[in-house]
């Protein structure tokens, strides 16, 4: 009964830290995740039958049983299943000794495989648990995001500190009566070590990618600052062109009106009224900035025969800093834009509301096929996908930032496949009666 036990408990271990830390999707086949856990549980009846803990009967109830669970590529699917094995297995072992040490005393050669094996793997799990809780989640960092360095140093600490504690805990077993509380506590120090090491580990590999991803995300904005910027310098030329040409403009209407011809003046006007509204903005959100970067989706749209249009105003400017009002509205509309190019009829809405404490923007765009929210919404489909995916990170990201609620949707409507994101932030004005 020990063997099964242990199989299940490894196996939901396995099945934790792969979903949780590596972020793979289990398959929706119900009979291959049937199948998966049979296999658990005949590999655990084979060794109980047998009165076994063969090494290669973990292999391959570990390697199978997590290829039929999981959906990805299979050669990765493989080296992560034999891989999480032997690193969850080193650390069951600390914890199956640390036990020994506390409730019993003794070694492992003082006692059989009883009890005490089954508080081990809990104890194991809660160190998962504990490095999942305060270091991945807490920063939105995943072991599939991790370099590979990091995950081979992991992999490496735990064989030399497994090595190292066969020493430790042989010297333990033979000498804790001769040394007394020296013994403990060369134990307690070498298996602190152990997990103090792999968590520092783990903790720089998390420091690295959220600089990278830092770094990455102010290229985001520098890159879309410059394409605004450009469009800003276009305009101004154009103008400038213009006011140069004025001057003989008015000389050509003084002709036409002092010879009268008033019909030839008039259209001529006219034209030069429709050259001049080319350098008006064409849509005004009560937001100077926000007008920049809508205007500038505008001009993009129109290049790409792209519906965009922008209904409600606003009284007062938005509550956000220049840099996070063009990391939230510029990933908005860019992803919106590069959505929307890919549909049959691409289109853009945007929606400014604007209450007594909140204003709501909704943006909403024709896409190629519908979108699962709950799972494909940090997905890039770029082929770069190293460097880009990080939008809608932002976008929610800025808006946590002042303290607003960010809902996304994917919906269906006349046939056609769309997507909206709404999003509600607080006034100045209601900040300032939290104040």
């Amino acid at each position: 009964m020990i063997y099964i036990v242990d199989n299940i408990s490894n196996y939901l271990i396995y099945l934790f830290i792969i979903y949780f830390g590596f972020r793979i999707s289990p398959r929706r086949n119900k009979f291959l995740l049937g199948i998966s856990a049979l296999i658990v549980l005949f590999a655990g009846t084979f060794n109980a039958y047998y009165d076994v803990n063969s090494p290669i009967v973990y292999i391959v109830w570990s390697v199978l049983s997590i290829c039929l669970f999981f959906e990805d590529r299979l050669g990765h699917l493989i080296v992560l299943s034999a891989a999480l094995m032997y690193f969850t297995g080193i650390i069951d072992t600390f914890s199956v000794m640390l036990i020994q040490v506390i409730m019993i005393g003794g070694g492992i050669n003082s006692t059989d495989i009883a009890w005490w094996m089954e508080p081990a793997y809990l104890l194991s799990f809660l160190i998962y648990l504990l490095a999942y809780l305060r270091i991945l989640k807490k920063y939105e960092v995943y072991m599939c995001d991790i370099e590979f360095k990091y995950k081979f140093a992991l992999l490496m600490q735990g064989s030399i500190f497994q090595i190292f504690y066969n020493f430790v805990f042989a010297f333990f077993n033979k000498n804790h009566t001769m040394y007394g509380w020296d013994a403990y506590a060369v134990f307690f120090i070498s298996i602190m070590g152990v997990i103090y090491s792999i968590f520092l580990t783990l903790s720089l590999a998390v420091k690295n990618i959220l600089s990278n991803r830092q770094n990455k995300e102010l290229q985001s904005f520098m890159y879309m600052q410059k394409r605004q910027y450009e469009y800003q310098l276009q305009q101004s030329v154009a103008v400038r062109h213009f006011k140069h040409d004025l001057v003989n403009h008015i000389g050509v209407l003084r002709e036409l009106m002092n010879e009268k011809r008033t019909k030839e003046a008039k259209e001529y006007i006219e034209t030069i009224w429709n050259i001049q509204d080319e350098f008006d903005l064409k849509i005004h959100t009560g937001d100077s900035f926000l007008d920049i970067i809508v205007n500038y989706y505008l001009y993009l749209a129109i290049k790409e025969n792209i519906e965009f249009v922008v209904y409600g105003k606003l009284t007062e400017k938005m509550p956000f800093e220049m840099f996070d009002i063009t990391t939230l509205m510029g990933n908005i509309l860019q992803n919106a834009f590069e959505a929307t190019i890919k549909a049959d009829v691409p289109k853009i809405r945007v929606e400014l509301i604007e209450h007594k404490e909140e204003i709501f923007i909704v943006v909403s765009n024709s896409v190629e096929k519908k979108v699962n929210t709950k799972t494909d919404f940090f997905i890039t489909s770029k082929k770069d996908n190293k460097n880009h995916g990080f939008g809608l990170k932002n976008i929610t990201a800025t808006v946590k930032k002042y303290h607003g609620e960010c809902y996304m949707e994917s919906i269906t409507e006349n046939k056609e496949a769309s997507f909206k994101i709404s999003i509600a932030i607080p006034t100045a004005k209601a900040k300032e009666k939290e104040e």
